[in-house]
């Protein structure tokens, strides 16, 4: 999620094989100018949230619009590649996490647009869960972290104390910040969303102590009670360079991108996707219906569209 943000495991070497495939540069291919994209490709970053959003614009695209549309499993700093040589059409979440592909495709080369925000607050940050902050207060203070490495220690861990990392795709300056701050922590790589999700599953259900790498918008953050602990606070370039980051992540709204010739001539489609605007309770329903309860997600997206016509109807063009 600037972050990344974070969310159910996805084969991303697949859709990274499907996007690398197509040799061609340049403008997406939007059909006719006048009518309109007749067809949509859609870059699905890792996370769930991301799936959410893929998954009801892709049904409302067809459902609704009559556009073909299609799913591209792909990190969000390569989706901002693809959407450059017309590879794909529109990433639905950013979350700043390729300042410098945003600053090249969109600021300099212009290949690629702004699509607006997403209507979803994005935040990452440290988090305990809060059965244990209450008995132990005082670890919502980083400076403090040290006093409790003992709790957190595992096996794999060794001497230090454990912090659950996030998967290797997200945005996340962890290391340097446990090593500007002189924290006596060791990560422990998940590889992906859903086996991070696993382990706090599994600690949490134990009442087991455990720091983490965490996020909203979060389906599982409805089922557990997390605290945050409090890092230095953000402030503009204080993670620039990345290895002297000592301040704690931003907080920012989620934006949409768009092939700047798509944006221009992929008429109703992309009108569509310009006003795709959802809030974090709408992504979060969807996000639980896919990774909690196992739902196929163009199932979740039909079950989310019965229910909220009032929310969508909105984005609909108007012939």
């Amino acid at each position: 999620m600037h972050h990344k943000r974070i969310r159910t495991s996805l084969t991303v070497a697949a859709g990274l094989t499907g996007v690398l495939a197509l040799s061609a540069c340049g403008a997406a291919d939007t059909g006719n100018a006048k009518g309109g994209a007749d067809k949509v490709t859609l870059a699905m970053p890792s996370w769930v949230g991301a799936e959410a959003n893929v998954a009801v614009a892709a049904k409302l695209l067809e459902d609704e619009l009559g556009v073909r549309t299609s799913i591209k499993t792909i990190d969000e700093s390569l989706a901002f590649d693809a959407l450059h040589r017309g590879q794909a059409d529109a990433i639905l979440e950013d979350w700043g996490g390729a300042p410098k592909k945003v600053e090249q495709y969109v600021e300099k080369r212009k290949t690629i647009v702004s699509g607006g925000g997403l209507g979803v607050e994005g935040h990452i940050g440290w988090f305990v869960p809060k059965y244990y902050a209450d008995k132990n207060p005082d670890v919502l203070d980083h400076k403090n972290l040290n006093k409790f490495k003992d709790d957190f220690k595992t096996p794999e861990s060794g001497g230090k104390g454990q912090f659950i990392g996030a998967a290797p795709s997200y945005t996340s300056y962890d290391k340097h910040l446990i090593k500007n701050h002189k924290l006596d922590y060791k990560i422990l790589p998940t590889g992906s969303e859903a086996a991070q999700l696993k382990e706090i599953q599994r600690l949490y259900k134990a009442k087991k102590p455990f720091l983490t790498y965490w996020w909203d918008p979060q389906w599982m953050n409805a089922d557990i009670d997390m605290v945050e602990v409090k890092l230095p606070e953000y402030t503009e370039g204080c993670n620039v360079p990345e290895a002297d980051t000592k301040c704690g992540y931003d907080t920012n709204m989620l934006q949409k991108y768009l092939n700047a010739d798509f944006a221009e001539n992929g008429g109703k489609a992309a009108e569509f996707l310009k006003n795709f605007e959802w809030s974090t309770e709408d992504q979060n329903a969807v996000a639980k219906m896919i990774a909690g309860d196992k739902m196929k997600r163009e199932e979740a997206a039909a079950k989310w569209i019965a229910d909220n016509k009032s929310t969508w109807e909105k984005w609909i063009p108007k012939d």
